[in-house]
């Protein structure tokens, strides 16, 4: 089974699974300022998932300084993660029901 990485700039931690990473991200990393609306969201999945689920491209684009590699690298991170991960478990552990 490969290991799962912590994007988020500086961290590099290494996991077992997406489930894992969501939640250190969550829970170990500093919120995220959406650029665009203000909102403020957990670091890494969530806040791509806030970005692209919330805003339009064009929007994300302007308020980040971005292109459209920049966008189609998130789009992928994020498609990966709802491909492989179980988020109703990491939202059950986030709120305390993991079990």
């Amino acid at each position: 089974m490969s290991r799962w990485n912590c994007g988020i700039a500086g961290c590099g931690r290494e996991f077992d699974g997406p489930e894992a990473v969501i939640v250190h991200q969550t829970t170990e990393h500093q919120r995220h300022e959406c650029k665009v609306c203000g909102t403020i969201v957990p670091e890494g999945y969530f806040a791509i998932r806030h970005a692209f689920d919330e805003h339009t491209r064009a929007e994300y684009v302007r308020a980040y300084d971005a292109d459209g590699s920049d966008v189609r690298v998130r789009e992928g991170i994020k498609e990966t993660i709802e491909e492989n991960a179980d988020l109703q478990s990491v939202v059950d552990e986030l709120n305390g029901n993991s079990g």
